[in-house]
């Protein structure tokens, strides 16, 4: 069947909303964000093969700067691939960000200069740059096929919410505002969840789509993400527990956003904080990107906002949880709960 036919039948059975958007539009916006993955795994691989490179000559630049791809590891490697060998000349180009003192960074670079491993850190440079440009093509693809989803749905009203948090960027994320056509596109700000960023919000649009009517509720959504329990029962006896295992990458997504929640003094991390000290840290990922999903659901499907009530309410809300619990417990044993200090 024809897409326009296809079209025409779902306007004649009122099945088409105004989150709704073509196959076609959402299987595109698909094929180009994978191929930018590709292209972002394969420059950290990249720069996991110039570090093992460093590694064999007895450089040990990874005790003074966390990351090789950023502006101090870009500068020093390229300076070792052009022919500089003195370690306090390569030490002077550190970013005064730096915590390590140049004599710190000058020591660290005192090695052994293979030439078959400068060869090595050459070529992994060269693929590092051809990767860095196929993933500004794709921002350029990305970014114009994104303008063609501006007339299919109406622009959210404007309320009244809080201000945004700010949020770490992170290095791969998109070299144009996708937030803001994210938000353009939905109606909604995804990037209000915390755990949800910009690379978590455009996985979840690019692989789900914008309809979220395929699922009935929350509930069928998370169970087909595979991150509802799935507990096997045989003669009222549980054999198994634990969730399906389902390949999915908007579930591995949601996982990793969920996994940033540790340090994060919101609603949403003091539950996590909980879960992982209860569960573990495994489960407490699921179980929060459980939740993710579900918050994701509600804001696709009913244009609703998410705002967060704060780590304090959350403690506040889980101790008076507590508390009606044990006065119930204590009412069925017929005793009475009293505060130690009235």
């Amino acid at each position: 069947m024809q897409e326009s036919q296809w079209l025409l039948k779902l306007h004649t059975y009122g099945l088409l909303n105004n989150s709704f958007q073509p196959p076609s539009k959402i299987r595109t916006l698909r094929t180009y964000w994978r191929q930018r993955l590709q292209h972002v795994t394969g420059a950290a691989t990249c720069v996991q093969r110039m570090q093992k490179a460093l590694t064999q000559m007895n450089i040990q630049l990874a005790n003074v700067i966390s990351d090789l791809s950023g502006v101090t590891g870009q500068l020093i490697v390229r300076a070792i691939i052009g022919g500089e060998r003195d370690p306090h000349k390569l030490a002077e180009l550190s970013h005064p960000r730096i915590q390590a003192s140049r004599g710190e960074i000058a020591k660290s670079l005192e090695g052994n200069w293979r030439q078959e491993l400068i060869f090595v850190l050459q070529q992994e440079m060269e693929m590092y740059d051809t990767y860095q440009r196929r993933v500004a093509e794709c921002d350029q693809e990305l970014q114009k096929h994104l303008r063609v989803f501006a007339d299919t749905v109406p622009p959210s009203t404007k309320e009244n919410l809080p201000p945004k948090k700010k949020k770490k960027q992170n290095k791969n994320n998109p070299h144009f505002h996708l937030a803001d056509e994210l938000q353009r596109v939905t109606g909604v700000d995804l990037t209000r969840i915390d755990g949800v960023d910009v690379m978590v919000a455009q996985t979840v649009i690019s692989e789900v789509g914008l309809d979220m009517s395929p699922w009935k509720t929350e509930a069928h959504f998370a169970s087909w993400l595979g991150l509802c329990p799935d507990n096997r029962v045989s003669g009222d006896k549980v054999l198994a527990r634990g969730t399906r295992h389902v390949l999915n990458r908007t579930a591995n997504a949601l996982r990793l956003g969920a996994s940033t929640l540790l340090k994060s003094q919101t609603y949403l991390g003091a539950q996590y904080r909980r879960l992982r000290s209860k569960l573990g840290a495994p489960k407490a990922i699921t179980a929060m990107a459980h939740r993710l999903a579900r918050l994701v659901y509600r804001m696709l499907k009913y244009g609703q906002h998410y705002v967060d009530k704060g780590a304090e309410y959350y403690e506040q809300r889980n101790r008076q949880q507590q508390i009606e619990f044990l006065r119930k417990k204590a009412a069925r044993l017929g005793l009475q709960l009293a505060p130690a200090y009235p």
